[in-house]
């Protein structure tokens, strides 16, 4: 089933996603929902948190049109490690619309969950390290918008208000 994603300046967007505790049937499907929310998008991530679940659930899948699917689930997420830094063109589904060169860190190491519970680590970089500590943040409530400098934060939190304000209108 596909899910409404939040958009900026939707508060929950804020909030910290809490850690999975049970690895049940209605968590399988919410992952399945995700990630059709995320290829009808589309998308290469979307966390629980941008469709209003608040946990610590994030998915990507960064494979190139022409490749198969490489959906990835990390559950409980931490990034142990992060090395070197790198300027990268980001968009966001919380913020349509919005591109913006945001730096991260290059290569990231992480421990994570799968979608049946079992731990395992990565080691990432180029896009997949992007999405990786782009959805991570989500979890935190950390977005986009927080690593634009003043005046591209205030002209996108302009954008995004001004959107949202012209689809609440009749």
């Amino acid at each position: 089933m596909i899910r409404t994603i939040l958009h900026y300046p939707d508060k929950r967007l804020r909030e910290a996603g809490k850690k999975v505790e049970a690895f049940t049937l209605e968590l399988q499907q919410l992952i399945d929902d995700m990630a059709e929310t995320m290829y009808a998008a589309p998308g290469v991530g979307l966390a629980a948190t941008q469709i209003g679940e608040m946990l610590q659930l994030f998915i990507v899948d960064v494979a190139g049109e022409d490749e198969p699917s490489d959906l990835r689930v990390f559950i409980n997420p931490q990034i142990l490690e992060r090395d070197g830094e790198v300027s990268w063109q980001e968009g966001c589904l919380s913020f349509p619309g919005v591109q913006e060169e945001i730096d991260r860190a290059e290569s990231v190491r992480v421990r994570a969950q799968d979608r049946h519970g079992k731990w395992f680590e990565l080691e990432a970089d180029g896009l997949l390290a992007i999405a990786i500590q782009h959805e991570y943040d989500h979890l935190q409530g950390v977005l986009m918008i927080d690593h634009m400098g003043a005046l591209k934060k205030r002209l996108t939190h302009r954008k995004m208000v001004k959107r949202a304000e012209e689809q609440a209108a009749p």
